[in-house]
């Protein structure tokens, strides 16, 4: 009936008129939003639908974690939000897309989505401050001030590069810092690898099964491992699938996410095997690696990867580097002076090839 008067119930409360209005998106009042057009690369429908997500998934909850908003037209996108959350959606967008020959999983998504973790820039490591790993074997600190140096950038950069003669502790200590990583649940399992360079990476002429052909040439990663965790620990933890140990040769193809990674004696890797090498890093992982270029058994006129590394990557930000010398040896005291002896024997060795024939 025309005009009539419903009855509403008591229960039933009344709803004030600006209740029918959604509620502002918290950015908005905390921040003035700024909007933003991004292109991607390319229109490639395969991929922009993996980007995507199923109806959009990704999406929704790259506005949902970032606090934005997104529209897309093909490959073009408007973000609207506050200035860093729209320019690390622009950025994130661009991973993703850069990702999407594949569909994109759930948890890749998730691991993008997290909050940096704080960074500290390369220019404020400091040789005094001490630091102390944490095993259940033992407490470890650097004994030098480049010891110091190596620990403070293996905690401030994805990728660290430790290279300097034996005995400087650069293998134990990248150790030591993988097992106290996976004591606080920072990564999830722990993977070493090395060049096996005496079986030229051949591995299937020699006899017995995986482990017992690699077993000769990553025994100093074992070794390693006894002295900070203890045989009984270090048993359970491969059991578990905790730690692994491989050839290098075994590092192809795969994706590492979520570990602690270091590549032993870099110096006998070949320029394609270090790149091969760099690019398994995935998300949540962290990258050391360690090697002496006066030790180089790779055949004559094969170029060092990691000497090849050092002069590509040495400007690269996140990517860090630890030098060290003779005297950051911490083994016998012979130990150094034989270094410092063969450190003259080179040098007067280039001077001899340097000088014009008499």
């Amino acid at each position: 009936m025309a005009g009539a008067i419903v009855a509403r119930p008591l229960w039933w409360p009344a709803l004030p008129q600006c209740a029918l209005v959604p509620p502002p998106r918290p950015w908005c009042r905390r921040q003035p939003a700024v909007i933003r057009r991004h292109a991607l690369p390319g229109a490639d429908n395969r991929r922009l639908a993996h980007l995507c997500g199923p109806l959009d998934d990704h999406l929704r909850r790259i506005e949902a974690a970032l606090g934005v908003v997104l529209t897309r037209r093909e490959h073009h996108f408007r973000i609207e939000g506050p200035l860093a959350a729209v320019d690390r959606a622009a950025r994130l967008l661009d991973d993703l897309y850069a990702m999407a020959q594949a569909p994109i999983a759930d948890g890749a998504l998730d691991d993008l989505l997290k909050p940096p973790p704080a960074r500290v820039p390369a220019a404020e490591v400091d040789d005094r401050a001490p630091i102390v790993l944490h095993t259940r074997h033992a407490e470890l600190s650097g004994r030098t001030p480049n010891q110091v140096k190596y620990l403070r950038q293996m905690l401030a950069h994805d990728i660290t590069f430790g290279i300097g003669p034996a005995g400087t502790g650069k293998t134990f200590l990248a150790v030591a810092c993988a097992v106290d990583a996976l004591e606080r649940q920072s990564v999830q399992r722990i993977v070493l690898t090395r060049p096996a360079v005496e079986a030229g990476e051949r591995l299937g002429f020699l006899p017995g099964d995986l482990a017992q052909k690699v077993d000769p040439y990553l025994r100093p990663l074992y070794d390693a491992l006894y002295d900070l965790m203890g045989f009984d620990r270090v048993g359970r933890a491969f059991e578990k699938g905790l730690i692994e140990i491989a050839p290098l040769a075994f590092m192809r193809g795969r994706t590492l996410n979520h570990a602690f990674v270091i590549l032993d004696e870099a110096q006998n890797t070949t320029r394609e095997q270090m790149k091969m090498f760099l690019t398994r890093i995935g998300f949540g992982s962290k990258c050391v690696v360690t090697g002496d270029t006066s030790q180089i058994d790779l055949p004559q006129g094969v170029p060092s990867g990691l000497v090849d590394a050092e002069q590509v990557l040495v400007r690269v930000t996140g990517i860090g580097f630890t030098h060290f010398t003779a005297a950051d040896v911490v083994r016998h005291p012979l130990v150094a002076r034989i270094v410092e002896a063969y450190d003259r024997d080179r040098k007067l060795d280039r001077t001899r090839d340097k000088a014009p024939p008499a």
